[in-house]
């Protein structure tokens, strides 16, 4: 078996269709998703349309939560301008969506760990606004109960595998559109990749063992940065352009 996991598209099309034909030319065919596509100060709708066109499996977010569930007075700012740009069948589609689902019998998806989208699974917060890895214990007991060999996740946008004890793996893709954020939960952070790429991951299983290959895929980030300058969202520009949060 061998598919294409993304994540945390974050209304960015242009780096969704990098991704996709990036995808293309590696000669896969199937594509997973794990949530958070719309948004962002960018383009909601079209990258929306874009991943209703796919043939992929998917599951919610937390933001694409946010975006159906909360009331407009409730929303980030940037959450608000994408649901602006949704039309009624977008936030149809993306209520619709499972919170975590199995996709082929091998492979478990969920946005940020099984029991919560807004919880980081493989990294850990300090309360001095440090980032680091999380204790082996503690990502397995998230585990428990997860019968796949592999697991998918995404959430932190930060690209990364840890091989469980048992064998199993987990998988964060990193994100497509969105290589850094400011958020304050649990404690205030900022998540940088350091590259304006856009990322994800081939996943391919050899001799009942899963290899994942992680991708960084160029494109036009300059005018996604633009936009977001142009929205008003100077924070999202600086990461667009850079990978740094400045």
């Amino acid at each position: 078996m061998r598919f294409a996991a993304i994540a945390d598209v974050h209304g960015n099309y242009l780096a969704l269709e990098a991704v996709l034909a990036d995808i293309r030319a590696q000669r896969i065919d199937d594509i997973v998703n794990l949530g958070d596509m719309a948004s962002g100060p960018l383009d909601a709708g079209r990258t929306v349309e874009i991943m209703m066109g796919l043939d992929a499996t998917c599951v919610r977010g937390n933001h694409d939560r946010y975006l159906t569930d909360f009331k407009l007075d409730d929303m980030y700012p940037s959450d608000r301008l994408a649901h602006g740009q949704l039309t009624p069948k977008y936030l149809d589609w993306l209520r619709a969506l499972p919170f975590s689902a199995v996709y082929r019998d091998s492979v478990y998806l969920c946005h940020a760990t099984p029991d919560d989208d807004n919880t980081y699974w493989l990294e850990t917060v300090t309360p001095e606004g440090g980032v680091q890895m999380a204790a082996i214990e503690q990502i397995e007991e998230r585990a428990q109960g997860i019968a796949q060999s592999l697991i998918l996740c995404a959430h932190t946008h930060i690209p990364r595998a840890v091989r469980l004890r048992d064998g199993r793996m987990i998988v964060n893709p990193g994100s497509v559109g969105c290589p850094g954020y400011r958020d304050v939960v649990p404690y205030p952070h900022i998540m940088e990749t350091g590259t304006p790429d856009a990322s994800y991951a081939i996943l391919e299983e050899r001799a009942n063992r899963w290899q994942v290959t992680f991708r960084q895929v160029p494109y036009d980030h300059a005018a996604m940065a633009a936009l977001a300058r142009q929205n008003g969202r100077l924070e999202w520009a600086s990461v667009l352009a850079t990978g740094w949060l400045r």
